[in-house]
């Protein structure tokens, strides 16, 4: 195919979208993350030496993770496998590592690159850890969301965690001259005036990929002579004059050019940023907040059950013992994502987030277990005393003889803590919800004990 001077964006044999052809293709041409790939940089001098461990990139959407994993496969000499946890399945993965096996049996290696690593569950991830541990594959998943929540304790321990960084502008300047200019690129064939980069490196929010999908969208745009983002004063002369041709004039992808391509990208969707958000208007009590977050990540395609186990989270966090039917209403939720899918899910998730996020919250419980587990980590486990024991003799008196009425029915006056914390108070229950109600019982029951 001939290179057309009429065409908006040039052809030098190469397809697919700006972002895929200005992909890196070796480290120097890598751009951000100083802080693991510059000098000394603890990434690049693994990648460089070729003996890179499993790994687990930790960053928002644009930022490299893909091209590190290329790059450290090409270093290591291997064998480049990639599959989507959100399409991907235990049956995909056991082939995976099935074919790795073979192919080490032939001195070869094989890195395996899971994106969206943290959409697998649990039992899933476990299909990874022998494969891991015995080093039949190099695994490099890819996370947007925070890791110790979402990846497997035991998977988590078997790989090197390494957080990137959004883009800077700086950053992201580079990238932008090096697409307008490299004929991989757009190949010198438009401007972009500074307003116009400014705005592009707004709108790009610190996503490569994002900033460089406005970019070539702005560019078709530009090069349409019946668009109103550019006319012809916009078009700036560039170079001499080369032999047996006049000067020539490229058009300058506007600053409304930028504008009107941003609309036509896709969604720019913050998993981590979105899921935060809905967390906490949920834990702030605001129902309007949590049902847009919750639809925010329906429209870009958010799985349920990431969203399911959030709601399950904050029901025990959050609302706690002042309302335990938090609880109940987020697990009727996940149970009912085994028999509903969308989108008519959409409409028991609107329902439970309404409830959670109406019903009264106290972190009580929550805040007592950790203070005894706290008391446990700073002074070891005590003694079970001996009443409590499972042949602890006549001393325990069981409640369920006490007296069976009144303010302290089925209540019993002994020590249940280790001795040396006896009095000692972990769960102070507050004055929202059904913990209004604990809290004036266990003040009579405390009452009676005096």
């Amino acid at each position: 195919m001939t290179d057309d001077a009429n065409s908006p964006l040039p052809d030098m044999g190469l397809t697919g979208p700006l972002p895929a052809r200005m992909r890196p293709r070796e480290l120097s041409e890598f751009v951000g993350q100083a802080h693991l790939l510059g000098p000394g940089g603890p990434l690049r001098a693994m990648i460089n030496a070729g003996a890179s461990p499993s790994m687990l990139l930790w960053g928002p959407p644009g930022t490299g993770k893909t091209t590190l994993a290329l790059l450290t496969a090409e270093k290591l000499g291997a064998t480049f496998v990639s599959m989507s946890a959100i399409n991907a399945n235990v049956a995909d993965v056991r082939a995976a590592i099935a074919e790795a096996q073979e192919r080490r049996i032939k001195g070869g290696k094989t890195v395996l690159f899971l994106d969206e690593i943290h959409r697998f569950d649990k039992r899933q991830q476990d299909t990874l850890l022998g494969a891991v541990e015995s080093g039949v594959i190099t695994l490099i998943g890819a996370t947007t969301e925070t890791p110790y929540s979402s990846i497997n304790d035991a998977l988590l321990s078997r790989m090197r965690l390494f957080r990137l960084s959004p883009l800077s502008d700086e950053d992201l300047s580079a990238l932008v001259g090096r697409a307008l200019t490299e004929n991989r690129g757009l190949a010198g064939r438009f401007s972009l005036p500074p307003d116009a980069l400014a705005r592009l490196l707004e709108l790009g929010g610190g996503d490569a990929r994002r900033t460089l999908d406005i970019l070539e969208t702005a560019a078709i745009i530009a090069s349409t002579p019946s668009a109103d983002a550019f006319d012809a004063q916009d078009t700036i002369e560039v170079g001499a004059k080369t032999k047996g041709k006049k000067r020539a004039s490229i058009p300058a992808i506007s600053r409304e050019a930028i504008e009107s391509a941003a609309q036509r990208a896709r969604t720019d969707y913050d998993a981590t940023g979105t899921l935060s958000a809905f967390i906490k208007s949920i834990r702030g009590n605001d129902p309007d907040g949590a049902l847009y977050w919750l639809a925010t990540m329906l429209v870009c395609g958010e799985d349920p059950r990431v969203i399911v186990r959030r709601m399950l989270i904050s029901s025990g966090e959050d609302i706690g013992a002042a309302d335990p039917r938090g609880i109940t209403v987020a697990a009727a939720a996940a149970q009912a994502m085994e028999q509903v899918g969308m989108p008519e899910i959409q409409y028991i998730l609107a329902t439970a987030v309404t409830i959670l996020a109406t019903l009264p919250k106290s972190p009580r419980a929550g805040q007592a277990y950790f203070a005894a587990r706290g008391e446990i980590e700073k002074s070891g486990t005590k003694p079970v005393p001996g009443h409590l024991r499972t042949n602890g003799g006549g001393r325990y008196i069981h409640p369920h003889g006490a007296d069976q009425s009144g303010p302290r029915a089925f209540h019993v006056n002994q020590p249940y803590l280790p001795e040396g914390l006896a009095g000692r108070r972990f769960y102070e229950p507050s004055d929202a919800g059904l913990e209004a109600q604990i809290s004036a019982r266990l003040a009579r029951l405390r009452e009676g004990a005096k």
